[in-house]
């Protein structure tokens, strides 16, 4: 093998390296989650998420609920059939509740 070659060869390989480790230096796509409201519990109890995701409280009981974190969100009253959605900005653990079933209705928020 010439050096002319040795070099083009290595010059193509040190490129894809490159590329394939700036491929992985791009953030992920942002996802979209559902919580499901039903049975007086949310489902999934515990959902991990990326910052920037997109996250929907959805109300299957026949009844009010609320998606609440202290200091961090409140949905106010999803009606039934009725939808909310969060975009968390941080990451960090974020327990939450209905505020209209506290005891019965607890979740957490997983924001990596």
């Amino acid at each position: 093998m010439s050096v002319r070659s040795f070099v083009s060869v290595a010059s193509a390989l040190g490129l894809l390296a490159w590329l394939a480790g700036s491929a992985a230096a791009v953030p992920a796509k942002p996802t979209s989650h559902t919580v499901v409201m039903e049975a007086s519990r949310f489902e999934p109890e515990t959902l991990t998420v990326h910052v920037g995701d997109k996250i929907t409280w959805v109300n299957k009981d026949p009844f009010p609920h609320t998606a609440t974190s202290a200091g961090e969100f409140d949905s106010t009253a999803i009606q039934p059939d009725q939808s909310w959605t969060f975009t968390p900005k941080t990451k960090g653990d974020l327990a939450y509740v209905c505020s209209f079933h506290p005891t019965m209705m607890k979740g957490t928020l997983r924001v990596q």
